[in-house]
């Protein structure tokens, strides 16, 4: 069964209030690949403050305003208008300035050579054309420019943890039905292949994991599950790490030709 992308198009704010499970996100995910990220950006000499970054299938704005509080020019690129008008309202209560643009990966409302960095995470295994989505990274990317981004490997353990353990068993589901799809699931090598016929040159890939052990994780899992904690506790406690095992989530970056 496909992905169902209507999810972020639920009406309420799915992606700010700490009770609802994509809270996760920000508060279990986005310290670890952020730290990833901006170390990978200082080895390359590219400072965020001052350039301009396109967050492709931004949401709610989880990750965008993390580059916004580091001084970059913040473009949201998403095709849900409801997930747009949450992240413009939490953005502007923040005091934050972003461009929230609706548009798709596919398709961006950008014209070429127009960003330095182009960041994408927890959308590559949501698109239907992954090529397609490559094609447009690569065609906004200015000359030197780099692409961030973090994806599901397709794997028999992503397929147990992220489906099975995760969307499917009873006791155990907290994501929403058919948030994610097995088959859509990316290979390394996959994406691979896909930045070579577009130019860029895959640089480095890390392994992105919970920090606690499994039988600990399971525990503060189904206490949320119950109530007993908020989704957003849940993931301050289950905080992710940069790791060598890419057998779930995995996060790189490559860079265009100067």
């Amino acid at each position: 069964m496909p992905v169902d992308n209507e999810i972020y198009n639920r009406a309420g704010d799915i992606w700010w209030d700490e009770h609802q499970p994509l809270n996760a996100i920000r508060t279990a995910i986005n310290p670890a690949r952020l730290d990833y990220f901006t170390r990978v950006l200082e080895d390359l000499g590219m400072d965020p403050n001052g350039k301009t970054v396109v967050d492709i299938g931004c949401g709610g704005g989880l990750f965008a305003e993390e580059f916004a509080r580091l001084g970059a020019r913040v473009i949201g690129v998403d095709p849900s208008a409801a997930s747009l008008a949450t992240a413009r309202s939490h953005a502007s209560a923040s005091g934050l300035t972003i461009d929230y643009r609706e548009g798709s990966g596919e398709r961006l409302p950008l014209a070429d050579a127009s960003v330095d960095i182009a960041c994408c995470v927890d959308v590559l295994e949501h698109v239907t054309d992954l090529d397609a989505v490559i094609r447009e990274t690569a065609r906004v990317l200015r000359p030197g420019g780099v692409y961030l981004f973090d994806t599901i490997n397709r794997t028999r353990t992503s397929r147990l943890v992220m489906i099975k353990l995760f969307q499917e068993w009873r006791l155990t589901a907290w994501m929403p039905p058919n948030l994610h799809a097995w088959e859509q699931f990316i290979t390394p090598d996959e994406l691979r292949e896909a930045f070579t016929r577009h130019e860029l040159e895959g640089r480095d890939m890390v392994g992105i994991a919970p920090g606690p052990k499994p039988p600990q994780l399971l525990r503060m899992l189904l206490q949320a599950r119950k109530g007993r904690m908020s989704y957003g506790e849940f993931g301050r406690r289950a905080r992710f790490v940069v790791t060598k095992d890419m057998r779930v989530s995995y996060a790189g970056y490559a860079t265009k030709a100067a």
